[in-house]
């Protein structure tokens, strides 16, 4: 019987110290484009997960009132997106740089492929370089047997550095985000 009621008592203040100390809130967004070619018809499926994670803390812990204000605390946003490609391969993307470019009147869109991102030019439609991911916001760009380091500025805009052998020079070219 003591052992019973020794139980009891400490599984009631298990749940009395279960109180809740982070506010979570989960969002999902699915994106689904079909894409249909002389191959057939494929479909990329971008998932993206963001989940925003704050502490509950008390403006005053140590007041007797009953009713107590929640104090300020800072909100922590994770987002992570996941893309199904129309091989079935499944990938995790930190950010998806997916978006029209602009470089002196000549657009470009940049989409995911199996292995990173395709360029393809939108008036022709056709594919004309690769972008293969190096590192965080660094890639490679490889168009025409050409190499290019690019990076990503804080605005979204595409920076691309090229190296010229003839002048021995480094040129920069960016391609703004639409």
């Amino acid at each position: 019987m003591k052992t019973t009621s020794l139980t009891i008592i400490a599984a009631l203040l298990a749940f009395g110290v279960q109180a809740q100390q982070k506010n979570v809130q989960n969002a999902s967004t699915t994106t689904v484009t079909t894409v249909k070619d002389s191959d057939g018809e494929k479909k990329l499926v971008k998932t993206t997960t963001e989940q925003q994670s704050q502490d509950l803390k008390f403006q005053d812990p140590d007041s007797k009132a009953l009713n107590k204000d929640l104090a300020p605390t800072p909100t922590e946003v994770t987002a992570t997106t996941t893309v199904t490609l129309p091989d079935g391969s499944t990938r995790l993307v930190d950010v998806d740089r997916s978006a029209v470019y602009d470089v002196g009147g000549k657009k470009v869109k940049v989409v995911l492929d199996n292995v990173g991102y395709s360029v393809i030019d939108v008036v022709s439609m056709k594919k004309v370089a690769t972008l293969r991911n190096v590192g965080n916001n660094q890639y490679l760009y490889n168009s025409d047997g050409k190499t290019s380091y690019v990076s990503f500025d804080g605005s979204g805009n595409l920076v691309m550095h090229t190296y010229d052998p003839k002048s021995d020079k480094i040129t920069t070219q960016t391609y703004t985000k639409n």
